[in-house]
């Protein structure tokens, strides 16, 4: 019955139910008394409500108002959490609560999740059933409405349009991955034996933070879905709601005996037919359209897909004073979704690029089914009036260069913070490099696309240009991509990536992070050099200590800052075989393995039997981005 999915879904049956929405951003920490809540009424709740929900004043909460065609949601207003660490399991929690369905003609209603109508699309058992739905409106188990007599152990049905008050209780236990969910009438005490059963780990479909809360919708009969009480408890049984408490049921429908029904009635349900064929065309039609938006990709890698209007709304209409940054791709912008309230960055493609939407489907593909602490989660995508937009979680405190190269309004990172940052980011890229079931190679690895969340942790992000391929076998690709200063040799030469050309770039922004300087140099004369050959030029001296960034006034282990100098110069060796794997990276930086033994002797050889390799000619080069790496390349022979 407790319906879980990463946002609310579009339902196209109209239902009531309990939902866990689990949201894909870190929110900050909260307290609530012995992690529960109970609400007998809600006069005085301060629930997060949109579209038909109200509480009335006497405490019942509305979620539709008997109107047809709509729909209402109630939030608590605190998210939880529902894992004790990031990569546990969802523990054991425990929801009750009361409600009742008032159709304005008992022996008909709309369809709700406590389900009266048989919907074949969905395979329902019947027209009055309870069922428990994960990330679907498909059951994964379903049963007639009724409960089990404690006594006899013989069922008892229950009829959901009754307009009688009912009382559900939701159990689940994080040891055997077991969800209860039972029903009774608001008299009984609660039955020994649910209703209905299910084995399912949660951990698969929940993150680190969830809202909890109620959704419902209404169709062509005016009904109105109400609950009463409301209870929550993590870890244990939730506390009982005290009926004694609970505001009454209204009236709805026409009085009894009323001449006005045998008169109205007929041309109700007359109305009614008309207008469910109209709006049965009407969905047809739509969902024929949304069908035909739809490619292949989608299907297989598609995430949560945005309604445009969403993203327009949270965007303000993609006002300028909400972009966080811009480049060659587009604009980002911050958003805060309509209903759920959460912040979120939606990237933008510009029309005018010509790889805007080869990288849209590309970052879909690559990082649609990536989780993973260091790399910025991709929530889902839009694609509507020919624009491609992809929603990120919001990284509160924007992109580490803005730190490094200290803007006003941005403080320097201490040390702790940047080496903290430095392992975290080696950590995301050996999740891309080994650990997920595809190779992906990012090509674009720099300071300006590592965001910081809120505890200031390194997230690697956009993936506009990464390429995914098969474990051992090739990337197929030869187009150079990336940002200069970053671009390792060999792929200069060949155009042919690897995990390798990743490794080389990371080797550059270890320097970057540590000397807390670009990776391209300008010198009082107005001469390009390399960060790289500056470094080794000053260990070549004997004063490696003296490239750390000076705005660290000291405060830094000096062993721990040149051990990551030498492992930038390391993983930017000139040759690819020279360079280690990001495994062993990750020991180096851990301190499980010491670095290898090599002096700035070796590495200027190095560059300087590149540049003597009759083999790399770069005379008959045209592209101008290469020719600049080449020429830049060529400055670390010089003034030896």
């Amino acid at each position: 019955m407790p319906q879980v999915s990463p946002m609310p879904h579009k339902k196209h049956k109209c239902s009531i139910t309990c939902q866990i929405l689990f949201i894909g951003l870190k929110l900050a920490s909260f307290t609530i008394a012995n992690d529960q809540f109970v609400y007998s009424g809600f006069a005085q709740a301060n629930l997060s409500l949109d579209g038909a929900a109200t509480i009335t004043p006497d405490g019942l909460l509305e979620l539709t108002n008997g109107t047809f065609n709509l729909k209402g949601h109630a939030l608590y207003p605190t998210p939880l959490h529902f894992r004790r660490s990031p990569s546990g399991y969802v523990q054991s929690f425990s929801i009750t609560f009361v409600f009742g369905i008032l159709s304005a003609y008992p022996d008909k209603s709309a369809d709700v999740e406590f389900d009266t109508i048989q919907n074949s699309e969905f395979q329902d058992i019947n027209d009055n059933h309870v069922g428990i739905n994960i990330n679907s409106l498909h059951s994964v188990q379903s049963h007639d409405a009724g409960f089990y007599d404690d006594k006899t152990g013989m069922f008892k049905n229950l009829s959901l349009i009754s307009r009688e008050v009912m009382q559900v209780w939701i159990e689940y236990d994080g040891w055997t991955r077991k969800v209860d969910v039972t029903l009774a009438p608001i008299k009984m005490a609660k039955p020994k034996r649910p209703l209905v059963s299910t084995i399912y780990d949660l951990s698969t479909v929940f993150i680190d933070t969830a809202y909890i809360g109620f959704s419902s919708a209404t169709g062509v009969i005016n009904s109105k879905y109400c609950v009463l009480g409301w209870s929550f408890s993590m870890s244990k049984t939730a506390p009982g709601v005290n009926i004694t408490k609970l505001p009454k049921l209204p009236h709805v429908g026409l009085r009894p005996h009323s001449n006005v029904l045998k008169i109205v009635l007929p041309i109700v349900i007359a109305a009614l037919i008309l207008i469910a064929g109209i709006v049965v065309i009407l969905f047809a039609r739509r969902k024929l359209a949304y069908t035909e938006l739809r490619e292949d990709w989608e299907m297989e890698f598609g995430p949560h897909r945005f309604p445009y209007k969403d993203l327009f709304l949270g965007t303000q209409g993609f006002n300028n004073k909400n972009i966080l940054g811009a480049g060659g791709f587009g604009k980002v912008y911050k958003g805060t979704l309509p209903t759920s309230k959460l912040e979120v960055a939606v990237k933008k493609l510009s029309h005018e690029s010509k790889q805007g939407a080869k990288e849209f489907i590309t970052e879909i593909v690559s990082m649609g089914r990536l989780r993973h602490r260091n790399l910025v989660q991709l929530l889902g995508y839009c694609r509507g009036k020919g624009e491609l937009l992809l929603v990120y979680d919001y990284m509160p405190n924007g992109s580490l260069d803005k730190y490094l190269y200290c803007e006003q309004e941005m403080p320097s990172l201490d040390w702790a913070k940047r080496f903290n940052i430095i392992k975290g980011v080696a950590c995301g890229l050996l999740y891309l490099h080994e650990k997920w079931d595809k190779a992906i190679i990012h090509r674009d690895i720099k300071a300006s696309n590592v965001l910081l969340d809120c505890e200031l942790n390194g997230r690697l992000g956009d993936f506009g240009i990464a390429k995914s391929y098969d474990h051992g076998t090739d990337p197929h690709t030869t187009r150079v991509v990336g940002t200069m200063g970053y671009l390792a040799p060999e792929l200069v030469r060949t155009g042919k990536p690897s995990p390798l050309t990743d490794v080389f770039a990371f080797g550059v922004f270890l320097l970057e992070v540590t000397c807390g300087q670009r990776p391209i140099k300008n010198n009082a004369r107005g001469d390009q050099r390399m960060l790289v050959h500056w470094v080794l030029e000053n260990w070549q001296k004997g004063s490696l200590a003296e490239t750390i960034d000076q705005r660290l006034q000291g405060k830094c282990k000096i062993d721990e800052a040149c051990l990551v100098l030498k492992l930038g110069l390391l993983c930017s060796q000139p040759f690819a075989s020279a360079r280690p794997t990001m495994h062993r990276v990750m020991q180096y930086l851990n301190g499980d393995m010491p670095l290898p033994e090599f002096t700035p002797t070796d590495m200027s050889f190095s560059m300087l039997t590149l540049m003597e390799n009759r083999e790399f000619d770069p005379s008959g080069m045209t592209n101008p981005q290469l020719m600049t790496s080449i020429a830049t390349l060529s400055s670390l022979s010089e003034g030896r």
